[in-house]
């Protein structure tokens, strides 16, 4: 598949409290991998682009955004929540951060990709319509899903992977039946959002020491059958890697091969149907050997498989 990884220096520029396990070395980790894996020859490498309010007006409340811009402290540290805090550079990131989906989305939608993977912090899926939480700002996955609506995209699917359950994201969409969310999680967990299950939100519990034999069981018996009958014209992927064995922030046990496996099958469903492409987004990972890891991998499945 054409795949691209999008990402921005000003990404790195978020900090937090000293010892923050949301931090830049996550996207070093990732980069420093795919360097050493020669993968970088075979993926495009775009930059970014800047997003502005109305790309994040798209699924936050005015009211929101404003207290985000507001609390950008012009040095030291503020906190948006007991997890989150805003650096005076944060603007910066949350700009790419954003505008990393709206590039991906113009880009698969006109035809120059297959696939993108969103190399940026910070991560999205814990915001919802009117609140930061999590380590997320804005929701950049749902800000991208929204936009790609407006490019005609009909019906989009959300899948996520991360260790803690899409509670933002799924706050954000869960009377949009145009969009269907599938997300895993370890439960109960952060963010002890309670269950629920409709035609378009198929939420897949799984207790702590769940490996990858869970993983494809529920992938095989909930998610494919669901994508088959929806028609996704469009997917996302909320890619955290904090499920990962070595990952002491949850406690799964999958390891690379687990997400190697799990988008070669999204990337076999998406080539023997009519959807456009495939773009994944990053939100957890926090061992950096396994993030660094578990991303390439998953980019190289995007890239070799089908």
């Amino acid at each position: 598949m054409r795949t691209a990884i999008i990402t921005h220096p000003y990404c790195r520029k978020h900090k937090m409290t000293e010892e923050h396990p949301e931090c830049p070395a996550r996207l070093d980790a990732i980069s420093d991998r795919l360097l050493a894996s020669g993968l970088d020859i075979a993926i495009e490498h775009k930059t970014a682009l800047k997003a502005d309010t109305s790309h994040y007006a798209l699924v936050h409340d005015q009211a929101m955004i404003k207290e985000v811009m507001d609390k950008i402290p012009n040095e030291g540290l503020t906190e948006l929540d007991g997890d989150t805090w805003l650096c005076p550079d944060s603007m910066k990131a949350i700009e790419r951060a954003v505008g990393a989906g709206i590039l991906a989305v113009d880009e698969v939608v006109a035809g120059k990709l297959d696939a993108a993977f969103c190399s940026v912090r910070p991560p999205g899926h814990h915001a919802n319509q009117s609140t930061s939480s999590g380590f997320c700002v804005f929701n950049n996955v749902a800000i991208a899903a929204a936009y790609a609506k407006t490019k005609g995209v009909e019906r989009v699917a959300i899948l996520d992977i991360d260790v803690h359950h899409g509670n933002g994201t799924q706050d954000i969409f869960k009377d949009d039946h145009s969009v269907l969310l599938c997300s895993l999680f370890q439960h109960p967990f952060y963010p002890n959002t309670a269950i629920e299950n409709h035609q378009t939100l198929i939420n897949s519990p799984l207790s702590a020491g769940a490996d990858g034999t869970d993983l494809k069981a529920l992938v095989e018996q909930q998610w494919l059958p669901k994508l088959q009958s929806f028609k996704p014209q469009l997917i996302f992927i909320s890619a955290g890697f904090d499920g990962h064995l070595e990952d002491d922030m949850g406690g799964l046990k999958f390891v690379e091969q687990d997400y190697q496996w799990f988008t070669e099958q999204v990337v076999e469903f998406a080539n023997s149907s009519d959807c456009l492409g495939i773009i994944s987004y990053l939100e957890g990972g926090y061992d950096l050997s396994s993030l660094g890891r578990s991303a390439v991998t998953h980019i190289k499945a995007l890239v070799e498989a089908g």
